[in-house]
């Protein structure tokens, strides 16, 4: 069965989230853990989790993926900016698990002029810092673009950092359509060769989610700007059987494409639409 969904905001509360994703026509969602420009987490409020897990039972949701906010930075060169990364990831990977969700995602970090070795050693000492054997929520690394002094936008960086973490087997990846075919994993033309040298690098099992999108700039550019399903330089047709492909139909699909709720829906039933007729 296809897990697809989208980037949702948590607005009102995690029941409106969860009646969204249903609206939506969606399986599975993805969300920020707090306010992704802001610094204080929102306390939760009980009956509205009950709720939501609730109804996310009930309509046999996927799953479910929160992201990390884009003001920490794993890998910063300050003491402040570092300080306050760990100590966000730490507090946000336990309240994520607390209320059940599968999957945390975060960029690795930028190392600001420190250089890679450097910023990678950060992250594993800020992972070790966050993580513990007791939670079941799986870290997932996002695989990058390469802009600025970006960590992670090659598969060796992400096995790197794993390599090094002592929760290990509590860390997957998440691969960005946009980002790796902006740092030069082609995608397009040779998707079971990019599947074949990430599985030597790091073991297909480590592939836990994919960011659904396009790319508005073209292949190897190291930019981060997202388009529409269908309307950037991946294509609709590469998108599909990228989604069709057999190592990985079975994962979450999660848009991160530049629309609202109803933009989303409709990419969704395009999707589907096309996904099921190729079938």
């Amino acid at each position: 069965m296809l897990k697809i969904g989208a980037h949702l905001s948590v607005g009102k509360g995690f029941e409106n989230l969860i009646q969204t994703a249903i609206n939506i026509d969606s399986n599975v969602f993805q969300f920020f853990s707090r306010n992704p420009r802001g610094s204080k987490i929102k306390e939760f409020d009980e009956n509205d989790i009950a709720l939501f897990q609730k109804l996310r039972l009930e309509n046999k949701f996927g799953p479910l993926l929160a992201h990390a906010p884009y003001t920490i930075n794993l890998a910063g060169s300050k003491d402040y900016v570092y300080d306050f990364a760990k100590q966000t990831l730490k507090e946000d990977i336990t309240s994520m698990d607390s209320i059940g969700i599968e999957y945390f995602n975060i960029h690795p970090g930028s190392h600001v002029g420190s250089g890679i070795e450097v910023g990678i050693k950060k992250i594993i000492d800020a992972l070790n810092y966050a993580m513990y054997s007791s939670e079941k929520i799986i870290v997932l690394l996002e695989t990058m673009s390469g802009k600025g002094s970006e960590i992670g936008f090659k598969f060796e960086q992400l096995k790197n950092i794993m390599d090094g973490a002592e929760q290990e087997e509590k860390i997957g990846v998440c691969m960005d359509l946009c980002h790796v075919f902006s740092a030069g994993y082609d995608i397009v033309n040779n998707f079971d060769g990019v599947l074949e040298e990430f599985d030597k690098i790091i073991g297909i099992k480590k592939l836990k989610a994919i960011h659904l999108n396009d790319s508005m700039y073209p292949f190897n550019s190291h930019k981060d700007r997202h388009a529409p399903i269908g309307q950037g330089y991946i294509g609709l047709k590469a998108i599909l059987d990228i989604m069709s492909n057999r190592y990985i139909s079975h994962l979450p699909f999660y848009l991160e494409t530049p629309f609202d709720d109803e933009g989303h829906k409709n990419e969704i039933s395009m999707l589907k639409n096309m996904l099921y007729n190729k079938i």
